[in-house]
């Protein structure tokens, strides 16, 4: 569990996004763990406060959905022999829970969250307007905005090199990115 004054990176949310029935959602134990809270406690809220969480903003998961999960995640591992079934939030699930759960990290973690799915859909984005255009000096500018999300969402602000050479390089079906990125030293304060 992530300590209480620790603050959540980009990267800790957005290893815990999974892609369920066709749309990102974050686990009820991830939620809890992001928090600071226990997991009973995030499906307590949900279940003090029905009214905030229609159809859509909380999934619970089938028995097959589980399964691979604990198949193909090993951090999963202990749902494997619990009786209750997973809760996923999906983004505007985790809104809603922003604005019930209180912990002393509620509000960093909710920008967090936020902040997260902003990127991923931008990034969804500007691969889609990519897939679509055949024009090479607007591929190019997509190809650049996306690389610069990447390296965003790879760089949690903790690299500190002087001089270096960041490149990432991404394969899609459609296309190949490649983004360099160089950095100098960072002043001291």
């Amino acid at each position: 569990m992530t300590e209480a004054g620790e603050i959540i990176s980009f990267r800790e949310v957005e290893e815990k996004v999974l892609s369920l029935r066709g749309q990102g959602v974050i686990l009820d134990r991830d939620v809890a763990e992001l928090y600071g809270v226990e997991t009973k406690r995030v499906n307590e809220a949900v279940g003090n406060n029905p009214d905030k969480f229609p159809e859509g903003y909380v999934v619970t998961l089938s028995n097959q959905e589980k399964k691979e999960l604990v198949e193909n995640f090993d951090r999963f591992d202990k749902l494997k022999h619990s009786t209750a079934a997973p809760s996923a939030f999906t983004e505007k699930g985790l809104y809603m829970l922003a604005t019930i759960l209180k912990s002393p990290k509620a509000a960093q973690t909710t920008i967090a969250i936020v902040e997260t799915f902003a990127k991923i859909r931008e990034l969804s984005r500007a691969v889609s307007q990519l897939s679509e255009t055949k024009e090479k000096p607007r591929q190019k500018a997509l190809m650049q905005k996306s690389g610069e999300i990447l390296a965003d969402i790879l760089d949690d602000g903790t690299l500190e090199v002087t001089g270096d050479e960041t490149t990432i390089e991404i394969n899609f079906a459609i296309m190949k990115i490649r983004h360099s990125v160089k950095r100098g030293k960072k002043g001291r304060a």
